[in-house]
């Protein structure tokens, strides 16, 4: 069976589905996706680096892992079989925290990214980081300030989403700690 995406209406609601190998074009439709920043007991956080043979952003540094949600899928259970699928590992202690984060972005190919986007986060052991080389050609732990930094200063080096996600994942989880 293939891969599927839900499909949104303008309004956010599921409206239908479509072959993930075939919903990202120059008219992607707008649909159900998510991004996941995964921490180490440091406090660093994982970024990837989307393997060249991606179809948006090929080769570009991004968050931990993102994906689409299966229609029927629980969020929680689309991100932990990313996660595993991608990393090698499932994450722990996942956590919703921006839920209504959604975007549109066209890379350098003309291939769009419309997406409601809800972000976690969570832990992950990076002993147990085994990328898979057809999802991510490189990964990096990285301190979180340097990274809400580069998002600032050096939004060219990141994905169009993580440059947007960044600043108000720090927001959040800044508010979560009573810092803000």
């Amino acid at each position: 069976m293939a891969d599927q995406v839900v499909l949104l209406d303008p309004s956010g609601r599921p409206c239908g589905t479509a072959d993930r190998d075939t919903v990202h074009t120059r008219d992607t439709p707008y649909h159900l996706a998510f991004s996941s920043y995964l921490f180490d007991d440091a406090g660093r956080v994982l970024l990837t680096r989307r393997a060249l043979a991606k179809r948006t952003w090929p080769g570009v540094w991004t968050n931990s892992c993102c994906g689409h949600p299966r229609p029927g899928e629980p969020p929680r259970d689309a991100v932990e079989r990313r996660v595993a699928d991608e990393l090698g590992h499932p994450p722990s202690d996942l956590r919703l925290i921006l839920a209504s984060f959604g975007y549109r972005a066209v890379d350098a190919g003309g291939i769009v990214e419309h997406e409601s986007c809800p972000v976690w986060v969570g832990r992950f052991d990076p002993a147990r980081l085994a990328p898979d080389p057809a999802e991510v050609m490189d990964a990096a732990w990285v301190d979180w300030t340097a990274l809400v930094r580069a998002a600032a200063e050096l939004p060219q080096l990141l994905s169009p989403w993580a440059v947007l996600q960044v600043p108000l994942l720090a927001s959040a989880l800044a508010a979560e700690e009573g810092v803000a």
